[in-house]
């Protein structure tokens, strides 16, 4: 195979799978949850350092084993192939297929609000659209998808700087409302659960930051060029998330946006009236149709891999290089769950089954499988704080409320189920294989 991707489009990917629907939607509900402004952005840091901490981790697990397939893969060669499945598995449904579903409904609700929604035009057709579009782009011609990614993501980066700039021009002013009162946090268990939940939803919005290895076994020497990545593109995001959240929480009054999903749009009216509103609108909704773009680049190639395993249909395998059925596939899931979800309904059910899906894969760098050194070598301190600090998050949330739970284990559930079905269909004796043996003796036979 011809390698394809190198640092920058790496870098490009895992910025654009970062910067989607969750920076622009989730401090509305944070601070509902947690109160105060400051306490929304301690959250956000924490969330970064996580973040850049699984960065780091994931490099490692590519180091390890460079090729195409991320969870799927590092579960499957470290630990066991029914874990591996089920990572797989929380690929197709959650990670990607509800987490495109995620940013392309929330690119419709900031591209076409309600207000000025054409009557003839449907709910969800617009981001359905996206959807096929990016998956026109990928599936029929990977250097094509690349570039045009590389190019909007370029052109993402400048609006938002211009967005920023225009903020901070503003910040001597009377104009940020957030700074004269800020509400009260909770105390105690309530603020320490809260903070947990509201990290669980920030990690979706960090989720981004191992979109690379997805796409490793298409990387000249990927083992360095991938983590390199990871970890650039990753901190270059939680710089951006800092800056951004700042605007959202401080510009408004805190009344304004809270428990609310357009908090950017929100904090954009309040500095700039209607006329800064709308260009914020469109940067957002470029935003939104990238992080669209470079999911489906990365989600085929975990499918492939598993088809190439023998545990989904080989017609998923790549052909000519292209993830072309893969595609096809990922296009569908991703239409059914906008036709069938809300953007609250997805956020807690993506957080918290992707990081436990992250945890896992990450744990795989303890497994004598994997591990060159010692445990208690000074090497996995950082995979050690990722894991610790990511399930407690999920930990304390799923204390807060179980049934949060409920739609993670039943994701992990099925996943298993479908593997014990396909490992049967694999060690099942096929009959044309038989017929064929038959001939081959007979003839064998004859020729004594």
């Amino acid at each position: 195979m011809v390698k394809k991707f190198g640092f920058w489009t790496l870098t490009f990917l895992v910025i654009a799978n970062m910067i989607g629907a969750g920076v622009f939607t989730t401090s509305g509900f944070s601070l509902l949850d947690l109160g105060s402004p400051e306490v929304v952005l301690m959250a956000w840091l924490v969330g970064g350092g996580i973040a850049v901490a699984g960065a780091y981790s994931y490099g490692m697990l590519v180091k390890a084993m460079p090729e195409s397939g991320g969870e799927y893969l590092f579960l499957s060669r470290a630990a066991h192939p029914l874990l591996g499945f089920i990572a797989g598995w929380v690929s197709l449904i959650a990670g990607f297929s509800g987490a495109i579903a995620f940013a392309a409904t929330a690119f419709e609700s900031y591209s076409i609000p309600e207000e000025i929604r054409p009557p003839w035009l449907p709910v969800g057709a617009v981001a359905i659209a996206s959807i096929v579009l990016a998956g026109a782009f990928h599936g029929l011609s990977t250097q094509t998808g690349a570039f045009a990614q590389n190019a909007v993501v370029l052109l993402k980066l400048g609006l938002l700087a211009a967005i920023l700039l225009f903020a901070l021009a503003k910040l001597p002013t009377d104009v940020w409302q957030g700074l004269e009162a800020s509400p009260e946090s909770p105390s105690g268990w309530a603020l320490a659960t809260a903070f947990a939940g509201s990290l669980v939803w920030i990690s979706l919005s960090y989720s981004g930051f191992n979109a690379a290895v997805y796409v490793a076994g298409e990387v000249n020497n990927a083992e360095k060029i991938v983590p390199r990545a990871l970890v650039a593109g990753t901190g270059l995001v939680v710089f951006l998330y800092l800056l951004l959240n700042a605007i959202f929480v401080y510009a408004p009054p805190a009344k304004a946006i809270q428990g609310q999903p357009d908090v950017a749009a929100i904090a954009a009216r309040a500095l700039g009236g209607e006329g800064f509103e709308v260009f914020v609108r469109g940067t957002i909704a470029l935003c939104l149709l990238t992080s669209v773009f470079s999911m489906m680049m990365a989600a085929p190639r975990v499918y492939a891999k598993m088809a190439e395993d023998g545990f989904l249909p080989s017609q998923l395998r790549l052909q000519d290089g292209r993830p072309l059925m893969a595609t096809i596939i990922q296009v569908a899931l991703a239409t059914f769950l906008v036709l069938n979800s809300t953007l609250e309904k997805l956020l807690s059910y993506l957080g918290l089954t992707l990081s436990i899906s992250a945890a896992c894969s990450v744990f795989c760098l303890f497994l004598p499988t994997i591990r060159k050194k010692t445990i208690l070598h000074l090497s996995h301190l950082v995979p050690a704080i990722y894991i610790l600090a990511t399930l407690l998050a999920a930990g304390m949330m799923i204390s807060f409320d179980p049934w949060q739970m409920v739609g993670t284990l039943v994701t992990f559930s099925v996943g298993a189920i479908v593997y014990l079905f396909m490992s049967m269909l694999k060690t099942a004796p096929n009959p044309a294989n038989a017929e064929i043996s038959k001939s081959v003796s007979q003839e064998d036979r004859v020729s004594e």
